[in-house]
């Protein structure tokens, strides 16, 4: 996705004015587009050099704390040497705001029809292109700072690997809301006119999209065309899609949820463990020892209830949109059939309350933003878990989808199941979870489900299966049995199942791999408002 910057280019190109050369860059051609580069925000480098100013008041706080004055911090404020406090904050405050000016100056970003380019830094220069057929989602991030000045970051991701992505920040709010609607317009294949030369577009019909039903219809399917007329052009400013608000999640569930986890039981039952030593012993200074584990696990729990905070999700043309965070808000659109893997989850503490988790594999959304933005429902229930996957697999291409889905939530080799099950001379090899393990096949997706006090459901559509393994440990190949993988995108999804009979797993591998070329041969188009042939 990197590349150098093309000969004859200024990289400190300003707003684009033609009739002034001193002050912005002249249109730009690679191929057939003509690119307009566009600056972000003027207050990006104030929101940007806070962090270095935060770090810095970290360093010289615990610098000053270990070798400063007798007194420490405290003793240095108010003493004699205040000013060099002051002094030293002032220049590192100098310094990193100047360098995110500069860095602002020589960011620039740029919309053509087919791609969307990024070029940027100071000793290096660097230009990225971010392919709009390609596009697995739009995000919208709004850090607590940013909050303050109504700026937010636009991020592109694209199938390409976990830094494959493209951040286009700070803008305004609007301004970021239309360039996303935009991006998605261009994306799906809809002709954007320039916004200066034409009038705004009717507004979108009322039949646009229907509202999903939670028993695992939905309202098209996501590798259909959104409209049977062909695309015309629109203008840039009036391109959001109408969206319909699906659910959201209570915030009194979502902490309950979080005090039903079992990162909560393990931080409890640690600090009981701490409490009782420290009476045995008489030593406070266990306490101090433990201090770093239970501030770990006291901010995973923050970050999932100020993460997940406000979670809704709605449905549009677009995609699936997701909105969520409390000091930090982000906005996802999800574009048709970019989902690769899904997986339902339900922890043994969320059985009696039939809660599920729903996550996604998205090309892309990989690495750190791994658990912030592969959640599709942090908690809810059967019936809105089971909305939330006709969100992006509308069809399973099944006569009861309800039914082999509930199979997979609940089902085991003892009940009347349209799974094929693990044998049950594995339960050697897994006492506990060996009846769950099993697998069926419809004709839109491979269904994984595996775990007992854990249970998970893995779909995974045909078209997205990326490769297959059979893996068989020395246990395994003395029973007659081995586990299946289906290799998916970087994320939270692994789908697999364990300990299947060798001969199943074998005719699966084979049978599944012939699925899933059949499948992407008969897939739609990346772009989702062009019509077949088109």
């Amino acid at each position: 996705m990197s590349a150098e910057p093309q000969p004859g280019t200024d990289p400190a190109t300003s707003d684009p004015a033609p009739t002034d050369p001193a002050t912005s860059d002249p249109v730009t051609t690679d191929s057939t587009e003509n690119l307009q580069w566009r600056r972000v925000h003027p207050i990006t480098p104030l929101v940007r050099g806070w962090a270095v100013v935060g770090a810095a008041v970290v360093i010289l706080g615990q610098q000053s704390i270990e070798g400063g004055p007798r007194g420490g911090l405290i003793a240095l404020v108010s003493g004699e040497y205040w000013w060099t406090l002051l002094a030293a904050l002032a220049a590192v405050a100098l310094v990193g705001w100047g360098y995110s000016t500069l860095a602002w100056r020589m960011t620039t970003f740029a919309v053509g029809e087919e791609t969307v380019h990024l070029r940027r830094g100071i000793l290096f220069r660097q230009q990225r292109h971010a392919r709009l057929d390609r596009l697995q989602s739009v995000d919208i991030r709004q850090p607590l700072v940013a909050r303050f000045f109504g700026l937010c970051e636009l991020t592109l991701e694209t199938a390409g690997g976990t830094d494959s992505g493209v951040a286009i920040g700070f803008l305004k709010g609007a301004d970021a809301d239309e360039l996303r609607a935009e991006l998605l317009a261009r994306a799906a294949g809809l002709k954007v006119a320039d916004r200066r030369q034409v009038a705004p577009a009717a507004p979108a019909p009322s039949d646009a999209v229907s509202a999903p039903v939670p028993e695992g219809t939905a309202p098209q399917d996501a590798g259909a065309p959104v409209q049977d007329a062909p695309p015309q052009p629109a203008p840039a400013g009036s391109l959001e899609a109408p969206q319909v608000p699906v659910l959201s999640v209570p915030l009194g569930r979502l902490i309950a949820s979080v005090v039903r986890s079992g990162a909560m039981i393990t931080l409890l039952v640690w600090a009981l463990g701490v409490v009782v030593v420290m009476i045995a012993t008489g030593e406070f200074a266990v306490i101090s020892a433990s201090l770093p584990a239970v501030l770990g696990a006291g901010g995973y729990l923050f970050n999932r209830i100020t993460g997940e905070f406000d979670f809704r999700v709605a449905i549009s043309p677009d995609g699936v949109r997701l909105r969520h965070g409390m000091l930090e808000t982000r906005s996802q659109t999800i574009p048709p059939g970019r989902v690769q893997a899904v997986r339902l989850v339900q922890s043994v503490l969320w059985r009696g309350r039939d809660w599920w988790r729903v996550q996604v594999n998205v090309a892309g959304y990989g690495g750190e933003s791994e658990e912030k933005n592969s959640v599709l429902l942090p908690v809810g229930t059967r019936e809105e878990a089971l909305t939330v996957l006709s969100l992006v697999l509308p069809d399973l291409g099944v006569d009861e989808p309800r039914r082999v889905l509930d199979a997979g939530l609940d089902g085991d080799s003892r009940t009347e199941s349209v799974y094929i099950t693990a044998p049950r001379r594995t339960r050697i090899l897994d006492p506990v979870a060996w009846r769950r393990n099993g697998f069926t096949v419809t004709g839109r997706a491979l269904l994984l489900r595996r775990g007992r006090m854990v249970k998970i459901l893995d779909v995974v559509p045909h078209e997205r299966t990326q490769s297959l393994a059979l893996s068989q440990g020395p246990w395994q190949r003395r029973l007659g049995v081995a586990s299946f993988q289906v290799h998916s995108t970087e994320g939270p999804v692994h789908p697999e199942v364990p300990h299947l009979e060798a001969a199943d797993a074998a005719q699966l591998m084979t049978e599944q791999a012939r699925r899933a070329r059949t499948a992407r041969a008969a897939a739609g188009p990346e772009r989702w408002m062009e019509r077949q042939g088109e």
